[in-house]
């Protein structure tokens, strides 16, 4: 049996204790990692009393799923730190859905709303997205969409055809939006989940070479909880403009 504070315990080890019902062990693990994940929830949200709230809500749903005999095997702190980033999302939505207010005008025909925290989150994932980018594309991106440079103001120096310029901007953009997709996808169990957890992104912009299409294919028509983590992003993906116009302000050039 695990006790909280024993440090000699790995991550993993105290991770399947948990799953053999040791609550101690779950104690250990939320010792060990609530300051980095309060620290992450202050780069989510705006107010600080909705900090602990997050991390609250984030270590129970990962425990309700530890208990369930589901959730990380290994990389517990990014395991919560997905798990934040999609319940601090669902959060955003609900709020936008759900506004209590007498004033009406902003509802007003030809007056869009948008949600300050959905907003700052799709920033979040937009600019972690970019960061993820090989260098030459998000210098082409950084280039052509903040700098307003054209593909042949741009094509000397970067020893390409103004062509060659436009198509590889048009492939940086697409790797983006995928990338800025796969933000939103929850970390996966099974093997096979985790693989198709890490391509919904592509899956969605039509990014699968043609063998990871036909293995995602396959596993779509037998699992329905990678179906709707599908069809979560499909959704993102329908409103993922605005984030993404604003993606490279949020995003650090290098």
């Amino acid at each position: 049996m695990t006790t909280p504070g024993n440090d000699a315990d790995s991550d993993t080890d105290l991770l399947s204790a948990v799953r053999a019902g040791d609550t101690a062990a779950f104690g250990t693990l939320y010792e060990r990692h609530h300051a980095a994940v309060r620290q992450f929830a202050y780069g989510l949200v705006r107010d600080p009393a909705d900090v602990d709230d997050l991390a609250a809500e984030t270590f129970a749903k990962v425990f309700a799923t530890l208990r369930a005999g589901r959730g990380p095997l290994v990389a517990f702190r990014a395991y919560l730190h997905t798990t934040m980033r999609h319940v601090c999302y669902q959060r955003a939505k609900v709020d936008r859905r759900l506004e209590f207010t007498d004033d009406l005008t902003r509802y007003d025909a030809g007056e869009p709303y948008t949600d300050p925290a959905l907003e700052r989150l799709e920033r979040a994932y937009a600019a972690a997205a970019f960061r993820q980018l090989p260098p030459r594309w998000r210098d082409v991106l950084w280039q052509t969409e903040v700098e307003g440079s054209t593909p042949a103001e741009l094509a000397p120096r970067m020893g390409l055809t103004p062509n060659a310029v436009a198509v590889l901007a048009h492939r940086a953009r697409e790797g983006l939006r995928s990338l800025y997709l796969q933000q939103h996808v929850t970390a996966a169990d099974h093997p096979e989940c985790r693989w198709a957890g890490e391509r919904l992104g592509g899956q969605v912009r039509g990014r699968l070479a043609a063998r990871d299409a036909h293995r995602m294919r396959t596993h779509l028509a037998w699992c329905a909880e990678c179906r709707g983590r599908l069809a979560e992003i499909r959704e993102v993906d329908g409103f993922r403009h605005t984030a993404l116009r604003q993606r490279h302000h949020a995003g650090t050039h290098g």
